[in-house]
């Protein structure tokens, strides 16, 4: 620290106004994690229901597939599934949370009419219409559920990296300038000292130097 550190008053007032500037920078990394908790912790509700939801989508869709499948054939699905067509439309923008870049996705549900699904009403029974519906329905919940665990995910990256800056501040930056406070300050007051020292012995000399004139007068 010796050779790193200038004993000098300007290096001592410039290490405290930097010890100030990182505490109160720590200060406020700290209320930024605090307040990003609180948002991780009500997305991760959000993303809870979402995935109870799914589930309870995946199991009605696999039922209603089962059922078809017994009842109608594994060859009508078939051939339903190859006459059916679609795709999933979502828009993406983007917005922050405490300064964090989160998508927000806009959704057009998949779920379609008979007419809209592309094989014959006559062709297909309702069991099959009923397995279209419930797989676009769980479709929905899948785009839902995506687009609410990415937010989850950036959240969570942002927390863990404002709490490493926190802890580097905290058990790092502050320590090593409180260090370097303390060396300085020791390091002029034994300079002080020094010059206190030099001082009388300077003192010491100028008054044995008056009393041995007075004594040769």
């Amino acid at each position: 620290m010796a050779e790193e550190v200038h004993p000098t008053r300007t290096e001592l007032l410039a290490r405290k106004n930097q010890i100030a500037l990182a505490e109160q920078g720590r200060d406020l990394l700290s209320q930024k994690r605090d307040a990003l908790l609180i948002e991780f912790m009500s997305i991760m509700d959000e993303v809870l229901e979402s995935s109870r939801r799914l589930e309870e989508a995946s199991k009605e869709s696999a039922f209603s597939l089962a059922v078809a499948k017994a009842v109608d054939g594994s060859v009508t699905l078939k051939s339903a599934s190859l006459a059916t067509r679609g795709e999933v439309s979502v828009d993406i923008s983007g917005s922050y949370i405490m300064g964090v870049p989160v998508p927000n996705v806009q959704k057009k549900s998949v779920k379609r009419s008979t007419l809209a699904r592309g094989y014959s009403l006559t062709g297909v029974s309702s069991r099959v219409n009923e397995v279209a519906e419930k797989f676009e329905h769980e479709i929905d919940t899948v785009i839902e559920i995506a687009a609410v665990e990415t937010k989850l995910r950036r959240l969570g990256d942002e927390i863990q990296k404002t709490r490493r800056r926190v802890n580097a501040l905290d058990y790092v930056v502050v320590p090593a300038l409180k260090e370097q406070v303390k060396y300085i300050q020791m390091a002029l007051e034994e300079r002080a000292r020094e010059d206190l020292f030099r001082l009388k012995k300077v003192k010491q000399s100028i008054e044995a130097k008056k009393k041995a004139i007075q004594a040769g007068n």
